[in-house]
């Protein structure tokens, strides 16, 4: 009998351990499983030179990842994380000191170290994976890397974390050019009242920044084929820190296809078979700028001296002859933040959100991993994400917009208060919390079938409108006018009852000025009727424009160098209004103004030019790389949802600086159907074949199909690596 009692406990002893070890294995799948039928990893790359990353196991998956993005953008990842590590001054001499001025200020190098220790235990094995793949690529292929780039290797998991906070914290929630103006402003001011955040001005369209995005979510109500459609397209600059990689990521738990930022581990837009999401710059407040007053060495808080903590750096600067001067820095900070600026007996300090909220990488990897909106929100919840608006869809037919962000809790003022310069001397200004999940701005499923984003605040993300503003605190987001780009974007949506897939690509290439329907059918007969020759043959011209800006459209030259020449703040006759918020504002305050800019706009395009009736593509141009070609699209200010912006050259001409980067159009088949295209390439390596390979598609306003099975791979594979 005892002997029976033994056996038996040993069998339960033996069942809980069977148990456990299986625990233990679920648990450690996603890392050491491979792919079913895969025992090793692999690269695939397409004549696109995208890499379709095949990993046995996910440690496997980072460290491709790396290696890929190494043999696509080496140069220049290895610069953004000698930026991040403010240490580029010493590597590449003066130019770089700014750069490392801020990186230090903003104590990057010292918080990534933090960061580095705070993740998971399992992820920051991926993260080390991802470094792991980087330098084993720099030592195999040694010569496909800048010489004066060498000195950054190897890099680590801490240096990819200081290159995600420059890139989220300190260049979308707030970045140096801004703070910048702020403290000139701020210098130069004997009022602080009168300075601003130019970013946030009151009144000021969003997308007017070169920083922005169009997002679309459609229900099967809308959509021909009943299943969901989402499009994706950020706007970015077509340089740095801004280029998006295009990859596809599987292995156990994930087969997700999408883009990141250079340099960062994780997609950041992305799909999978049962789930999209992407991002827009949104109209958050994520950083505040309070004025100290200086006492007694410290600054006065609640009625005391605080001291200012000091840290003391030393910056080396690479001088031509190679030897190295030393920049020596004091980094002061207060309770608030770091400080930017003094005069007199006073300092501004900067106060950031997201800085102790080190898994956004995390957060990303598990939004790709997700199987339904269930599991993508337990990952949203986290509030890892300091900024940016998540717009989903699903093959279930659910959409979403989340005015997503780490909004802080704040004990007075609205959005214009916060924009401006906040008393520092007292904790009542001094925000210590953010806003949990439940409090921000949400739409799922909304009446009308669709949802979209192009920069402006939450309250127009559908019609009729899904939020009531009233119903957040007055600082959430601004109440203020929408731009004329996200104007078209809801006009697109609205007045279409059912969108297909090829009609939501044809759309993402509107061209048409929104602005131009609101003021010609005034600015042309009061050119008529006040003008001379001059602003006859003018109005002539912007009569016979198609109001596009095709790269073959005429009139729109002309167009936008008046729009530049008029003053914006006294335009329209009848002001934005919030109850009708896609059809105003509407017609020209001062017609005898508008034509005498018309004729000096005019007299200077033929001076330059020899003539009115130019081409859109004659002036506007793609140059990138070794290409010059027309360009189609243009600036946001005009309404156009094919957004572009530029700066002007030396031969009279305007070349694209940034805009549609990245653009997927996906519909929630089955099988996923899906068209991307990234517009500059998938390398900046000077001997890649892929550095503006797909610009000829940009100018045709096409996208390319999304190669995802494996088939489909093999069928357009340019190049296999395994490992």
């Amino acid at each position: 009998m005892k002997l029976k009692k033994q056996k038996s406990w040993q069998k339960k002893l033996v069942r809980a351990f069977l148990l456990l070890c299986s625990v233990v294995f679920i648990l450690l799948a996603d890392i050491y499983r491979p792919v079913t039928g895969v025992q090793q990893t692999e690269i695939l790359w397409d004549s696109y030179g995208i890499p379709h990353i095949y990993g046995k196991n996910s440690r496997s998956l980072f460290r491709a990842f790396g290696w890929a993005q190494m043999e696509s953008h080496g140069n220049l990842l290895l610069r953004l994380y000698g930026q991040a590590r403010g240490e580029a001054a010493e590597y590449w001499g003066e130019n770089y000191l700014e750069s490392d001025l801020w990186v230090r200020t903003m104590g990057i190098p010292v918080r990534a170290r933090q960061w580095y220790s705070a993740q998971r235990p399992i992820f920051r094995r991926y993260l080390d994976a991802f470094a792991a793949g980087i330098n084993a690529y720099a030592r195999e292929h040694p010569e496909r890397i800048d010489d004066s780039l060498e000195k950054v290797l190897p890099v680590s998991a801490v240096d990819v974390l200081a290159h995600v906070q420059r890139v989220v914290q300190f260049t979308f929630v707030v970045d140096p050019q801004t703070v910048a103006s702020v403290r000139e402003q701020w210098q130069n001011s004997t009022e602080t009242s009168e300075v601003r955040t130019p970013a946030r001005m009151e009144g000021r369209a969003w997308s007017r920044q070169p920083l922005g995005s169009n997002a679309w979510a459609i229900a099967p109500l809308r959509s021909q084929s009943g299943n969901a459609m989402l499009l994706a397209n950020p706007h970015l600059p077509w340089f740095d820190l801004f280029l998006w990689y295009e990859a596809q990521l599987t292995a156990p738990g994930i087969d997700a296809y999408g883009a990141s930022l250079v340099g960062i581990p994780v997609l950041s837009i992305a799909f999978n078979d049962y789930l999209g999401w992407t991002h827009t710059v949104n109209a958050h407040d994520g950083w505040d700028a309070y004025e100290l007053k200086l006492a007694n060495g410290g600054y006065e808080f609640d009625n005391r001296v605080r001291p200012l903590r000091t840290n003391r750096q030393t910056i080396n600067v690479r001088q031509a002859d190679g030897t190295l001067r030393q920049e020596q820095i004091a980094v002061q900070r207060s309770v608030h933040g770091p400080v930017v600026a003094q005069k007199n007996d006073k300092a501004l300090a900067i106060r950031v959100v997201g800085l102790d909220q080190p898994g956004v990488l995390q957060q990303w990897w598990d939004m790709a991993r997700a199987k339904n909106l269930s599991e993508f929100e337990t990952a949203l919840k986290r509030l890892q994400l300091p900024t940016f608006t998540v717009m989903y869809a699903d093959r279930e037919g659910q959409i979403m917009h989340l005015f997503n962000g780490q909004v802080p809790v704040r004990s007075q003022g609205d959005f214009a208060y916060w924009s401006g310069i906040i008393p520092g001397d007292t904790s009542a200004t001094l925000w210590t919390r953010n806003h949990p999940y439940r409090d921000l701005p949400r739409v799922l499923d909304p009446p009308s079938g669709w949802l979209q984003n192009a920069n402006d605040p939450p309250w127009t993300t559908t019609l009729p409108a899904a939020l009531t503003p009233d119903d957040y605190p007055s600082y959430m987001s601004p109440r203020g006018p929408i731009d004329f780009r996200a104007q078209r974007s809801a006009r697109l949506l609205a007045e279409d009852e059912q969108i297909s897939f090829e009609e939501m690509v044809e759309y993402k290439h509107s061209t048409r000025a929104e602005l131009a329907d609101r003021l010609l059918d005034d600015l042309i007969p009061a050119a008529r009727e006040r003008g001379g020759e001059l602003a006859q043959k003018a109005a002539e011209v912007l009569k016979n424009w198609d109001r596009q800006t095709n790269a073959d459209s005429r009139g729109a030259v002309l167009f936008s160098f008046w729009e530049r020449a008029m003053d914006g703040s006294n335009l329209f006759a009848i002001p934005w209004n919030e109850k009708d918020p896609i059809a105003t504002p509407d017609g020209l305050a001062d017609p005898a103004g508008a034509v005498a800019v018309l004729e000096d706009v005019a007299a200077r395009m033929e001076a330059t030019y020899g003539t009115l009736d130019l081409s859109w593509g004659e002036v506007f141009r793609l140059r990138y790389a070794d290409l010059d070609l027309p360009a189609n699209g243009g600036y946001d200010e005009l309404g156009i949802f094919r957004a572009l912006r530029f700066l002007p050259s030396e031969d009279g001409k305007f070349a694209a600086l940034g805009g549609d980067s990245y653009v997927a159009a996906i519909e929630f088949s089955d099988p996923v159907r899906a068209m991307v295209l990234t517009s500059y390439g998938n390398a900046t390596q000077p001997d890649s074949p892929h550095v503006g390979d797909q610009l000829q598609l940009f100018v045709r306003q096409e996208l390319r199909p999304v190669w995802r099975s494996r088939q489909e791979i093999e069928t357009h594979l340019a190049n296999r690596e395994v490992f």
